[in-house]
């Protein structure tokens, strides 16, 4: 890289739990951004300040889109299509992301909400009906996002087994030890489901999101597909492991655990806070690649060189958070990058919201006594894979 030294390997380790990498406190510090080199693809720069990271976010001269390919920083071996809504810029994102904007509304997310805690409801009475010690992860965690992706694209209940076994193979999901031809090869499976799924939609359409895309918004079937899968990666394992991270920060937090059982309408402001604070695998989002020489952080990145947003450092920067290392159900001011910031923020938040603020009412409403059933420091956690979570999560009651 031509304005920087060696770069450092990255991820620069693995913390205990749902501990944060003390040398993102350093960088913050620290003049610049960090040139680091990712297990595959090329070398890239950390954007770790909560400025630094809006900035690129924001500034079209860093494009998603063609960061996508071999040389693109990655923790997985797997390259990316480029045809996702993830990996466009301009125009064509922006028409991707209007043909779906609707469907994600405060208000359209709303209406799946009765839904949503009636799935929550059947998820707990199987929990219950377990009895314990059970596994909150497998039980609850994990069923619940894909039960919710099944929703919105109109899986049918036969095949919803099979398409979760195949989306968590997909996205290694609790699998780490999957090689990259396995990932392949469920990622081939679930490509092709969906293209059925999708010719389905066409001769019999029915109430769900990819029925109203199929009728409704002028989009090629690969562009539905491409869709589809992104629903899949924004809303499966993401979403599962911030369920279990904060119910494991909760179950190892009594004091935090308690204000809520006593004051359930903090839920909302409790989600948001655990959004901030938890740290979210290692911490990055997508990487961008530079279109031309741009100033960033008090550098220039040079054309064709690559930065990461790391979105847990930028929500522990002091010049942003009052006491950014506390947990503050009451923060007032939470400007958090939790759903990352910008054109490519999170069109699915209202949804993941809804979701959080569901499943983490109804788990302390059910289940006012829950507790980890083994000492914390004997979870297990998964790494190397995009998110952090527990590989298991054993509770009782």
């Amino acid at each position: 890289m031509s304005t920087s030294p060696e770069p450092l390997a990255f991820p620069f380790g693995d913390p205990p739990g749902l501990a944060v990498e003390a040398e993102f406190q350093r960088l913050r510090d620290t003049p610049g951004l960090c040139p680091v080199q990712l297990p595959y693809g090329g070398p890239a720069f950390l954007a770790v300040r909560h400025q630094d990271v809006k900035s690129l976010l924001t500034d079209p001269r860093f494009s998603r889109a063609e960061s996508v390919g071999p040389d693109e920083p990655r923790l997985l071996p797997i390259v990316q299509r480029a045809n996702l809504l993830m990996a466009s810029d301009g125009p064509e994102h922006d028409r991707l992301r209007r043909r779906l904007a609707a469907a994600f509304t405060v208000r359209g997310v709303e209406r799946l909400r009765p839904r949503t805690e009636a799935i929550v409801g059947e998820l707990l009475d199987g929990v219950e009906k377990h009895g314990a010690p059970a596994d909150l992860m497998e039980l609850f965690a994990l069923p619940l996002p894909i039960l919710m992706i099944c929703e919105l694209l109109g899986v049918p209940p036969k095949d919803r087994l099979r398409f979760r076994e195949l989306a968590e193979s997909f996205l290694a999901a609790k699998l780490h030890q999957l090689t990259a031809q396995q990932i392949g090869q469920a990622g081939q499976e679930l490509r092709g489901y969906l293209v059925g799924l999708v010719a389905g939609r066409h001769h019999d359409p029915g109430d769900d999101l990819l029925s109203t895309l199929v009728t409704e918004a002028e989009l090629s079937d690969e562009e539905l597909v491409g869709i589809a899968v992104t629903i899949l990666i924004a809303g499966h394992e993401v979403l599962a492991d911030q369920l279990a991270n904060f119910s494991y920060f909760l179950l190892t937090h009594p004091g935090h655990h308690r204000r809520l059982l006593d004051s359930p309408e903090l839920i909302p402001s409790a989600v948001e806070e655990m959004l901030r604070h938890t740290p979210l695998g290692v911490s990055t989002g997508s990487p961008r690649r530079a279109t031309e020489d741009v100033e960033l952080g008090g550098i220039t990145v040079r054309a064709g060189e690559y930065v990461l947003p790391v979105m847990t450092s930028a929500n522990r920067d002091a010049s942003v958070f009052d006491a950014p290392e506390e947990v503050d159900f009451d923060r007032r001011t939470n400007p958090h990058l939790g759903f990352g910031y910008g054109v490519h923020r999170c069109l699915g938040s209202a949804l993941a919201r809804m979701e959080l603020q569901v499943g983490m009412g109804a788990l302390l409403q059910r289940l006012p006594s829950l507790r980890l059933a083994v000492p914390a420091e004997e979870i297990t956690w998964c790494t190397g894979g995009l998110v952090r979570g527990p590989q298991a999560l054993p509770v009782a009651w």
